[in-house]
C-alpha cells in the first residue's frame, strides 16, 4: 500500500526556517518521476508550492529564492526546505505523487509563520 507521511511541520517566527519531510512508502521512490509539494491556507483553494523530477525542480513565484525541493531516493524521502518564512506561508502543506497511474496525497501536516 502506497503511502505518504509528511513531518517536520511546527510553528516558527518570521524570518524564521522550516524544513519538511515527506516519507514514501510502498512504492520505490528511484520510479516515481515527480513528486510536488503544495500547500492549502485557511479559507483558500490548495496551491501548488514546487516539484522536483529525476532531474530538476521547479517552484512557485511566492516562494522562489526561499524554499527548495529535493528528494533522497536513497531513503525514499523528498524535503522542502523552507526559509525567510513569512506570516502568508501559513498553511497545511501536503506531499503529492503520482504513482502507477493513481494520486496520492499526504495527510498534510501544519506550518505556522507568527510573532
Amino acid at each position: 500500500q502506497v503511502q505518504l507521511v509528511e513531518s517536520g511541520g511546527g510553528w516558527v517566527q518570521p524570518g524564521g526556517s522550516l524544513s519538511l519531510s515527506c516519507a514514501l512508502s510502498g512504492s520505490d521512490l528511484s520510479a516515481v518521476s515527480a513528486l510536488q509539494w503544495y500547500r492549502q491556507a485557511p479559507e483558500k483553494a490548495r496551491a501548488w508550492v514546487a516539484t522536483v523530477t529525476r532531474s530538476d525542480t521547479n517552484t512557485a513565484d511566492s516562494v522562489k529564492g526561499r524554499f527548495t525541493i529535493s528528494r533522497d531516493n536513497a531513503k525514499n524521502t523528498v524535503y522542502l526546505q523552507m526559509n525567510s518564512l513569512k506570516p502568508e506561508d501559513t498553511a497545511v502543506y501536503y506531499c503529492r505523487a503520482f504513482i502507477n497511474g493513481r494520486n496520492y496525497w499526504g495527510q498534510g501536516i501544519q506550518v505556522t509563520v507568527s510573532s
